[in-house]
């Protein structure tokens, strides 16, 4: 009898999901696990399209900025195309641009500068000082403890194989309709390794940096991104690169919303290594829109 096969983890999926296919100068076919949603995780999109770009550009010259707007909600069940547009060959910078379409729409736009890697100053605001993700409750934990009695939506996002482990730091606004500050500090950290390769390591942190943002922008208000009375979804998505990210310990992604008007709130984000180490700054503006019926 042929031993069985292990299926590939949530994190071996990630990396096969970001080792798109070229199909022919600056077009590439990217395609989703099937992890049951009826749309395509942004995270996912913005990773893939990050992909896309990279490899279009100098080995030399690494990401340290994009810029990129979610247009339509992206279909599961069929490959997304991304096209790049080779827009500046500078001494120093590239500059990319890269459309996602499907079904003859484009879903997702996003522009990319790379730089060669240059000394110069050098500082950073601090990480704040938080619990260590080893004292916190760990998702195994929380399951057994909040998921019997959580909306289906909320049990379908939680059991699923992730690739991303996240610890927040504070549960309070899973056991409360309280109206909050507007600020979180969460734990984060691959379950899996993650290719000793910058364009992944780069692609697999815009992944992640999708992932909680919106939350903030909802806790004064005393509602959960997983509400059905909300709609929800990211509108836009900028980030910076500030230093070359590692997967081998827990970071830290803080974040805090300044604001929320027009159906929109902003939030935005600082990634940490545990030493401190600011490696990633994020800003986000996502759609809150209190559904009709719920007005």
């Amino acid at each position: 009898m042929s031993p069985q096969i292990e299926p590939p983890s949530a994190m071996e999926q990630l990396i096969e999901t970001l080792d798109i296919e070229k199909l022919e100068e600056n077009l590439y076919r990217g395609v989703s696990p099937d992890a049951g949603w009826q749309r395509v995780f942004g995270g996912q999109v913005i990773a893939q399209a990050l992909m896309a770009a990279q490899r279009t550009v100098d080995l030399d010259r690494f990401v340290h900025s994009l810029h990129a707007y979610f247009m339509r909600p992206g279909d599961p069940s069929v490959p997304i195309l991304y096209q790049v547009e080779r827009i500046r060959d500078g001494s120093s910078f590239t500059t990319r641009r890269v459309v996602a379409v499907q079904h003859g729409k484009a879903i997702f736009s996003m522009s990319a500068s790379f730089q060669i890697e240059e000394g110069g100053y050098e500082h950073q605001i601090d990480m704040p000082s938080v619990t260590q993700p080893e004292d916190l409750m760990g998702e195994k934990e929380f399951k057994a403890l909040f998921l019997d009695h959580a909306p289906e939506s909320v049990r379908r996002y939680w059991t699923r194989e992730r690739p991303i482990e996240i610890r927040p730091t504070s549960l309070v606004h899973y056991l409360t309709r309280d109206k909050l500050d507007p600020r979180q500090d969460i734990w984060v950290r691959t379950l899996g390794s993650v290719p000793a390769d910058r364009h992944y390591q780069a692609a697999v942190l815009a992944y992640l940096s999708d992932m909680t943002l919106l939350d903030a922008s909802l806790y004064p208000h005393g509602i959960s991104i997983f509400d059905p009375s909300l709609q929800a979804a990211s509108l836009d998505h900028a980030m910076w690169f500030h230093r070359p990210a590692t997967f081998d310990d827990w970071l830290l992604y803080t974040q805090d919303s300044p604001s929320a008007s027009g159906a929109r709130g902003m939030t935005r984000g600082s990634i940490y290594t545990r030493a401190g180490v600011l490696i990633a700054s994020v800003a986000q503006e996502g759609l809150i829109r209190k559904k009709a019926n719920e007005q």
